[in-house]
């Protein structure tokens, strides 16, 4: 009966290759559920974000990978001669390099995951946190954008037609390199500054700059642009090569502590003393201060005025902000109820005239001075 079985496979080839195609699948389906399988119980038995990273990002790519592979282990064993089965091989052979690259850049990806969770930028002195993403997020888009080239071009040039042609073109090469290497300067440029600044790091992921006249923090840094998310939630979108060619403040480039300033243009009669035990009031037992600075001088003298600055520390550049805020209403507050004085005020000499002959019949001087 088996020998009746095997001569109608060998009667229908087109049969005979569906079950051993079907079957190539089914294993590799098999074998992918095992592997599934295995790291799930091991996420359970041993608990690691690792683990849970590898599920998360490789369980997709996998799933058509290992039903692919098999199924090309079996196109050995179909004999397929024709113009169709060559197309399919080459179809599998295509599909298998795209998902293989698949796999590489989700595991680039896992490896990211690992570093960040390792890395957390929530935590308050962050500075060598926001070095090592800046340089992971610069190092996975070089990378993947690597990866995707490699992998159109190794597609291309599987097919015959497609290596005829560049062997065509090399005859071309000193020329065409020369108006590529015109035509492309800026963006050689751009990935040449985006190196230097992932390793150099003028700037991180989330310091704190002015550039432009706005205030806002690195949101993303990519192969051609920055981006800086502006207080205001609006996005200031500047080309990589500005951060090496144009100066700007980096407010956080050496640590995220910050020194807040409060400007008060108040009269003479000012009590400077009284407003620097308030100050140390203000700010003792406040959650907002650092407990570093906390001085105030008189920075300056006007015709009407006394310039005083409220010097101030905060952990970074957020919370030195709203501690400004604060100490600057608690301040005036405290001014306008205990020293009205102190708040700046308009002087007016009034001098009456010497002799009370020049004054019109009938006034005297009190009555002068009254319509004064």
């Amino acid at each position: 009966m088996q020998e009746d079985l095997l001569a109608k496979l060998d009667f229908h080839p087109l049969l005979r290759n569906l079950i051993i195609g079907s079957a190539a699948i089914i294993l590799g389906l098999i074998v992918k559920v095992v592997i599934s399988k295995s790291f799930r119980g091991l996420a359970r038995l041993w608990p690691n974000f690792l683990i849970d990273a590898i599920i998360r990002r490789l369980a997709g790519p996998v799933t058509s990978f290992v039903p692919l592979l098999f199924f090309n282990f079996s196109l050995d064993y179909m004999g397929l001669e024709s113009h169709a089965g060559r197309a399919l091989n080459k179809l599998v052979e295509i599909a298998l390099t795209i998902n293989f690259a698949l796999i590489i850049i989700r595991t680039i990806k896992v490896l990211e995951d690992y570093f960040y969770h390792r890395y957390d930028l929530n935590k308050e002195d962050n500075l060598k946190e926001r070095k090592v993403r800046t340089q992971l997020q610069f190092v996975r888009k070089f990378l993947v954008s690597l990866i995707v080239i490699l992998t159109i071009a190794v597609v291309l040039l599987s097919f015959e037609s497609m290596r005829k042609i560049g062997t065509g073109l090399l005859t071309g090469v000193g020329i065409g390199g020369i108006i590529i290497g015109f035509a492309a300067q800026k963006s050689l440029g751009n990935l040449l500054a985006g190196f230097q600044i992932a390793f150099t790091q003028p700037i991180r992921i989330d310091d704190v700059l002015v550039v432009e006249g706005e205030w806002g923090r690195v949101e993303e840094i990519t192969l051609t642009y920055v981006v800086v998310s502006i207080w205001d939630q609006r996005r200031l979108i500047l080309p990589i090569t500005y951060f090496i060619e144009k100066p700007f403040q980096n407010w956080t480039r050496v640590s995220a502590q910050l020194l807040g300033t409060v400007f008060l243009y108040l009269d003479y009669d000012a009590p400077i003393a009284a407003m620097r035990d308030k100050l140390t009031e203000i700010l003792t037992d406040h959650p907002l201060w650092d407990k570093r600075v906390n001085v105030i001088h008189v920075t300056d003298s006007k015709q009407d005025v006394i310039e005083v600055r409220l010097l101030l520390s905060a952990r970074n550049s957020s919370q030195a902000f709203d501690l400004r805020c604060e100490v600057r209403e608690k301040m005036i507050a405290f001014l306008r109820e205990e020293y009205p004085q102190s708040l700046p005020k308009t002087r007016a000499d009034i001098t009456l005239p010497s002799h009370s002959s020049r004054l019109p019949p009938g006034m005297g001087a009190e009555q002068a001075v009254q319509d004064v």
